[in-house]
Formats: C-alpha cells, structure tokens, sequence
C-alpha cells in the first residue's frame, strides 16, 4: 500500500511514519508500507524525527498549498493522510494568517489534488479545539463547531472544507480529531516537553491563569494506531473522535511533571492567561471504539517513558530550545519572551 503522509517530520505525522515504516506493528504483523513523507520543514518539522527509519521512505520537501507539486506527488497513492498544520495556538494570537493559509487553503489544495487523482482513501487530521470549551460531559462527532482560537478556527475551516469535497464531490475522506498529544519527538514549545526540557536545565516553568485549564491526554502511539484504523475501516464523509485517557487540570499536569523530574512547586511561575483560553475540552470516542480501537498507554506509564526520553535525548531538543529565550536575568522564566518562541502550559 502506497501512503502519501503529509506534514510528515511533524510530532505527530513522523510517530505514524516510523510506525507505518516499521518491521511489524505491535501485534507482530508486517507492515508493507510504502510511505512518501510531503513536509514544507517549518520550524516544527525536523527531519531529525525520521532519522530512525531514514531510507525506508521517499521524502518530498513542499508545501501543501503548492498545487503544481501537489499534481505531481498525489497521483499513485492509495491513502493520503494530512497531518499538515500550524498548531500553535499562542502563535496563531499573535498572527493568524499562516494559521488560515495552511490550514483551510493547504487542505482544499490537497482535497482537490486528492480529488483530481481519483484518490482512493483520504483522513483529515483535526483537534478537539474546533468545538470550543465544553463545561462538562463529551462532544459526540454531531456536536456543533464554536472555535475560540484563530488557530482553531482555522482546523474548523479545514474540516469543512475536506466534508464540503466529501458531500460535493464524493470525495472519499474521513475526518479524526483528537485531544492533546504528548510523546517523544514533540517540538519544545508545548507543554509537556517544555516543562520537561525547562526543569531538566533546572529553569522555572510557566503556568497560566490559575491553571485550572482542563485537558484529555492521549499518547502519540495511541493517537497515530487510531488514524490507520480509520484509513482502514473509517466510513468516507465521516468524523471519528480519538479520546485521551487523561483528563486533567494544568495544575495536576505540572504537579505531576514536577514530581517525575524531583522539582516542586517553587520552579513554578505564575503568568498572565492567554486571550480567549478555552477552559475545557472532552471528547467521547465511542463511533471509534466501535470499529475496534481501544487505547494501549496508560498516562502514568506514557508520561514516565516521555519524561525519560527527553532526559535521555538532549541533543534532540538543545539545539531547539537555544533558539527561544530561556530565562530572565533574574534566572526567571521571561513570558513576553516565551510568547515568540514557545506556548506556554495549555494546548
């Protein structure tokens, strides 16, 4: 099976190409991908993330608004997968316009290059966020679209571009929103990896508001085995919500982060929250569970091999942290300086 994986040197889309290129899954059975990665290499794609599994798959560098490179990659794919996004939400405050290019420009270009080369299989990869903040209970997939963010505002765009070609055109794509990700390999600019990496260099940490801020948690692994059931067994036209199996407050986050690191709560610095910070987002999985995904990575067990991954790889993640300030002269965390380079605790 020819898969076309784009935004592939990403967090998320180069775990499912490492995965896909692998010997055998977890369960023991052979792969026989063959994977093309399609990647503009911004700075949250490294192509130091595929290094494991360099020369088992063919690399394009591009960006999926250049239709004329699209023409050209597309054709002969079985299944094309867009992970493709920015997804910062601290950076899509301060300007939305690369948020709206990439993500409802880049998917109706690749939608329609999809569509142009009679592309058997498509999956969308969306967020939790494009729903907005749910006071309690669980979006289902028919719950209405309230994005808060310019970020999620832009996914929500994307999805109903990528349903409008489904509904128009009889284009077959699915659609999988999931909630935060945590894992190796992701960029020092989210949460997990940045209070890691930060309290391993033995800096303080920033905490939004009064961290009250609730999240569903879900492992890279899990997330990335959902996505290749739906291209396997999801219904075209469809949405599919991947659960976490964490939900917690950013407070009981960090009071865990802290403890695996031997840090406690004096590292901790209280900043300003972030403009229209959505309180809480829950998700109920039960359309996906029912074509047989259940999640494997308990978030103890998860959190623990993330955390060690980082203190075991430094020469991954210093060459990406010494881009952004890291501290104040003081020895302090500096907000203003972390809101242009990395987010702060949140999704």
């Amino acid at each position: 099976m020819r898969i076309l994986v784009t935004g592939g040197a990403g967090f998320i889309g180069s775990h499912f190409v490492r995965s896909c290129v692998a010997d055998a899954d977890a369960d023991g059975y052979a792969n026989g991908y063959d994977v093309t990665v399609l990647d503009k290499l911004t700075y949250a794609g490294n192509p130091a993330n595929l290094a494991p599994v360099a020369g088992r798959f063919t690399f394009v560098h591009g960006d999926i608004c250049d239709a004329g490179l699209l023409r050209e990659t597309v054709p002969g794919h079985d299944v094309v997968v867009n992970f493709a996004a920015e997804s910062h939400v601290d950076r899509s405050i301060a300007g939305a316009g690369e948020f709206v290019r990439s993500n409802v420009l880049g998917v109706q270009t690749l939608m329609q290059a999809c569509l142009d080369a009679g592309t058997p299989r498509v999956v969308q990869v969306s967020t939790d966020e494009v729903y907005g903040s749910i006071a309690a209970g669980s979006w289902d997939e028919t719950a209405p679209l309230g994005p808060n963010s310019p970020y999620a505002a832009s996914k929500a765009g994307g999805d109903l571009i990528a349903l409008a070609f489904a509904r128009t055109h009889g284009l077959p794509v699915s659609i999988t929103r999931c909630g935060n990700n945590y894992g190796p390999y992701q960029y020092p600019e989210k949460v997990v990896p940045l209070f890691t990496t930060r309290l391993l260099d033995g800096l303080n940490v920033p905490l939004y508001g009064d961290g009250g801020h609730v999240r569903d948690w879900i492992h890279v692994d899990d997330h990335c085995r959902a996505v290749r059931l739906v291209t396997e067994r999801g219904v075209p036209g469809e949405v599919y919500h991947v659960a976490g199996t964490a939900e917690l407050t950013n407070l009981e986050l960090t009071g865990r982060l802290l403890h695996a690191l031997g840090a406690d709560w004096r590292r901790v610095e209280r900043v300003p929250d972030r403009k229209g910070h959505d309180r809480r987002y829950s998700l109920a999985d039960d359309k996906l569970r029912a074509l047989g995904y259940a999640p494997r990575t308990g978030f103890e067990r998860g959190l623990a091999e993330t955390v060690a991954w980082y203190a075991a790889n430094r020469r991954w993640w210093e060459p990406l942290t010494a881009r952004v300030p890291r501290t104040t002269a003081a020895g302090r965390v500096d907000p203003a300086g972390l809101r242009g380079g990395v987010v702060l605790t949140g999704s």
